[in-house]
């Protein structure tokens, strides 16, 4: 089983959480200034890089709180986790 280290509550078995996919994303100040294109283009498109990446995690069955990690997507090992507003 893989141990997720959660930065507020320690290692934790993986169930206990849910990807929220690629962390450090600039959000729009206002999304109804946004032409559809670039809305669309915010919304579905992400990195999906072979090796390290940046992600946001939910530790769902535990403190509930979000947290980033950087993770390697070749061996699913996570190099680092760290609070959000943390940096890498």
């Amino acid at each position: 089983m893989l141990l997720i280290h959660c930065p507020y509550c320690g290692a934790r078995p993986e169930i206990e959480f849910r990807g929220g996919g690629e962390a450090h994303i600039a959000r729009a100040a206002d999304p109804s200034l946004l032409t559809d294109d670039r809305w669309a283009s915010f919304l579905f498109f992400r990195n999906n890089p072979k090796g390290l990446h940046a992600e946001r995690w939910l530790h769902v069955h535990g403190c509930g709180r979000w947290f980033n990690a950087v993770r390697d997507t070749v061996s699913d090992r996570f190099q680092k986790t760290y609070k959000v507003g943390e940096k890498p």
